[in-house]
């Protein structure tokens, strides 16, 4: 009887603040339509507050819908950064999703496990991540090239028409022995709007199988945390 009082209040809850949030999300939409299109509203669980997801971004309100906070709120007690943790979640990806076609795939052993990333030719945080991948083993790397720095466009474009797309990658990054001049038209503009679209601000940018955006260098001993716990 317990239990089943346990289960009917936990039932409750849910549907309160499911209730709640959507309550919020109406009165935003409907006091507030230059905000555009509110994607989801969510109970924040922390200061009373609501989450709100617009325009690609992660926003506060309160319960009357009165203010909307933009900004990040830590916990001092972790040194946490609660709206980035939260952001990834909220923004994560359908990894199966992602245009393969546009990526330069390559696989490592059994390559069981998955990564996509998204790398710069003059980005040397890049360069460094290329050294860390060399000790990763049984992967399937998806690379998209993009050309954020003067002067990539060519080396991504000399790399997107080598022969063999892999060799000319790593001679550019580990080597710096740059591709010749490319003769095709490599698909940089639609790299470039998928990096915007899926909120890609620098390089590197990284994927797991869970789909949830990871930015910046990380060593081969997280990368490998990274992929095993996907």
């Amino acid at each position: 009887m317990i239990k089943l009082l346990l289960v009917l209040l936990a039932s409750f809850s849910f549907s309160y603040a499911h209730a709640d949030a959507a309550k919020v999300k109406d009165l935003l939409q409907k006091k507030y339509p230059q905000l555009g299109q509110i994607e989801e509203t969510h109970k924040a669980n922390m200061l009373g507050l609501y989450e709100v997801v617009a325009q690609g971004q992660l926003f506060y309100t309160d319960e009357q819908a009165r203010y909307l906070i933009s900004g990040n709120i830590y916990d001092l007690k972790t040194m946490s950064n609660l709206t980035e943790e939260r952001s990834r979640k909220l923004f994560a990806i359908d990894f199966d999703s992602l245009p393969f076609d546009l990526a330069i795939k390559r696989v490592k052993g059994n390559g069981k496990r998955k990564m996509a990333y998204f790398s710069d030719p003059n980005c040397g945080f890049c360069k460094k991540l290329e050294n860390e991948l060399k000790s990763v083993d049984n992967v399937t790397l998806y690379l998209f090239m993009l050309s954020i720095f003067q002067g990539s466009d060519k080396k991504v474009e000399g790399v997107w028409c080598s022969k063999d797309q892999v060799k000319a990658w790593d001679n550019l990054m580990l080597n710096n022995v740059s591709p010749p001049v490319g003769t095709c038209n490599a698909p940089t503009a639609k790299l470039m709007a998928l990096s915007e679209k899926l909120n890609i601000n620098g390089t590197p940018a990284l994927f797991f199988a869970d789909g949830i955006l990871v930015s910046g260098f990380r060593p081969a001993a997280i990368l490998e945390k990274s992929l095993n716990a996907n």
